[in-house]
Protein backbone atom coordinates (compact mmCIF):
# COMPACT_ATOMS: atom_id res chain seq x y z
CA UNK A 1 0.00 0.00 0.00
CA UNK A 2 1.44 3.35 -1.02
CA UNK A 3 0.07 6.39 0.77
CA UNK A 4 0.89 10.01 0.06
CA UNK A 5 0.45 12.56 2.84
CA UNK A 6 0.15 16.07 1.39
CA UNK A 7 0.70 19.43 3.03
CA UNK A 8 1.69 22.87 1.80
CA UNK A 9 5.46 22.52 1.93
CA UNK A 10 5.89 18.84 2.77
CA UNK A 11 7.25 19.47 6.28
CA UNK A 12 4.32 18.69 8.58
CA UNK A 13 3.27 15.81 6.35
CA UNK A 14 6.62 14.16 7.06
CA UNK A 15 5.63 13.71 10.71
CA UNK A 16 2.22 12.30 9.80
CA UNK A 17 3.71 9.91 7.22
CA UNK A 18 6.33 8.66 9.65
CA UNK A 19 3.74 8.06 12.38
CA UNK A 20 1.46 6.30 9.90
CA UNK A 21 4.28 3.97 8.80
CA UNK A 22 5.06 3.17 12.44
CA UNK A 23 1.41 2.44 13.28
CA UNK A 24 1.00 0.27 10.19
CA UNK A 25 4.16 -1.71 10.99
CA UNK A 26 3.01 -2.20 14.60
CA UNK A 27 -0.14 -3.88 13.29
CA UNK A 28 1.77 -6.05 10.82
CA UNK A 29 1.02 -4.01 7.71
CA UNK A 30 3.78 -3.48 5.17
CA UNK A 31 2.64 -0.02 4.09
CA UNK A 32 4.68 2.82 2.69
CA UNK A 33 3.70 6.40 3.52
CA UNK A 34 5.48 9.30 1.85
CA UNK A 35 5.21 13.02 2.47
CA UNK A 36 4.85 15.49 -0.35
CA UNK A 37 3.30 18.61 -1.73
CA UNK A 38 0.29 19.03 -4.00
CA UNK A 39 2.46 18.52 -7.08
CA UNK A 40 3.28 14.96 -5.94
CA UNK A 41 -0.38 13.93 -6.32
CA UNK A 42 -0.18 14.16 -10.11
CA UNK A 43 2.84 11.86 -10.23
CA UNK A 44 0.52 9.00 -9.29
CA UNK A 45 1.37 5.56 -8.09
CA UNK A 46 -0.33 6.01 -4.73
CA UNK A 47 -3.21 3.94 -3.42
CA UNK A 48 -4.43 6.70 -1.11
CA UNK A 49 -3.83 10.42 -0.69
CA UNK A 50 -4.24 12.04 2.73
CA UNK A 51 -4.48 15.84 2.64
CA UNK A 52 -3.56 18.18 5.48
CA UNK A 53 -6.53 19.99 7.02
CA UNK A 54 -5.20 23.38 5.94
CA UNK A 55 -5.62 22.30 2.29
CA UNK A 56 -9.28 21.35 2.69
CA UNK A 57 -10.39 23.90 0.09
CA UNK A 58 -8.11 22.24 -2.50
CA UNK A 59 -9.70 18.79 -2.11
CA UNK A 60 -11.85 18.87 -5.26
CA UNK A 61 -8.89 19.95 -7.40
CA UNK A 62 -6.60 17.30 -5.89
CA UNK A 63 -9.16 14.60 -6.64
CA UNK A 64 -8.96 15.48 -10.35
CA UNK A 65 -5.24 14.63 -10.33
CA UNK A 66 -5.47 10.99 -9.26
CA UNK A 67 -7.70 7.94 -9.39
CA UNK A 68 -6.77 7.07 -5.79
CA UNK A 69 -9.10 8.02 -2.93
CA UNK A 70 -8.29 11.48 -1.54
CA UNK A 71 -9.39 12.45 1.97
CA UNK A 72 -8.74 15.37 4.30
CA UNK A 73 -7.04 14.60 7.58
CA UNK A 74 -8.76 15.79 10.78
CA UNK A 75 -7.82 19.16 12.25
CA UNK A 76 -6.12 17.49 15.22
CA UNK A 77 -4.03 15.07 13.14
CA UNK A 78 -0.77 16.39 14.60
CA UNK A 79 -1.91 15.33 18.09
CA UNK A 80 -2.04 11.71 16.84
CA UNK A 81 1.42 10.91 18.18
CA UNK A 82 1.29 7.17 17.51
CA UNK A 83 -0.45 7.45 14.15
CA UNK A 84 -3.22 5.05 15.17
CA UNK A 85 -6.10 7.37 14.31
CA UNK A 86 -4.48 8.21 10.99
CA UNK A 87 -4.10 4.49 10.28
CA UNK A 88 -7.77 3.90 11.10
CA UNK A 89 -8.76 6.75 8.79
CA UNK A 90 -6.64 5.26 5.99
CA UNK A 91 -8.10 1.80 6.51
CA UNK A 92 -11.70 3.02 6.62
CA UNK A 93 -11.21 5.20 3.54
CA UNK A 94 -9.77 2.28 1.60
CA UNK A 95 -12.56 -0.02 2.77
CA UNK A 96 -15.20 2.52 1.71
CA UNK A 97 -13.52 2.79 -1.70
CA UNK A 98 -13.60 -0.99 -2.06
CA UNK A 99 -9.80 -1.26 -1.95
CA UNK A 100 -8.38 -4.45 -0.53
CA UNK A 101 -5.65 -3.45 1.94
CA UNK A 102 -2.36 -4.45 0.40
CA UNK A 103 0.42 -5.49 2.71
CA UNK A 104 -1.81 -7.39 5.11
CA UNK A 105 -0.07 -10.47 6.47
Amino acid sequence: MRILVVCGAGASSTFVAQRLRTAAAATGLDWDADAGTESAVAHGGHDLVLVGPHLRERLAMLRTLTSAPVVVLPDDVFADREGRRTLLLAQSTLAAAGEAPKGTP
